[in-house]
């Protein structure tokens, strides 16, 4: 299973941006979906997910302002940051799972991870 992502980058505070994670359709079809986040010196925080109906979650925290939407025709999926903010700053993972949930252990497996820098 691989799941590739893209997408991040150094951007102002108040910027928007995309990151991708394209997956294999057995992938994209039957698992559940999800984005965490790490920052330096902290754990792995988890953002948002979507399960294969195409129900979407997000973190509190983020609510508002990242929202995923798909592309069924190229199995991937997307994480819309709007708003950004310094604190947004991490290294953002796609991850794929059987499970639904934000418990990043239960998911088996893991993209390569793309960093999103916000300057303020």
């Amino acid at each position: 299973v691989q799941l590739v992502e893209s997408g991040g980058g150094s951007v102002q505070a108040g910027d928007s941006l995309r990151l991708s994670c394209a997956a294999s359709g057995y992938v994209y079809r039957t698992y559940c979906m999800a984005w965490f986040r790490q920052a330096p010196g902290k754990e792995r925080e988890w953002v948002a997910r979507i399960n294969p109906d195409s129900i979407r979650y997000y973190a509190d925290s983020v609510k508002g302002r990242f929202t995923i939407s798909q592309d069924n025709a190229k199995n991937t999926r997307y994480l819309q940051i709007t708003r950004t903010k310094p604190e947004d700053t991490a290294m953002y993972y796609c991850a794929a799972g059987g499970l639904c949930t934000s418990n990043p252990a239960l998911f088996d497996y893991w993209g390569q991870g793309t960093q999103v820098a916000v300057s303020s």
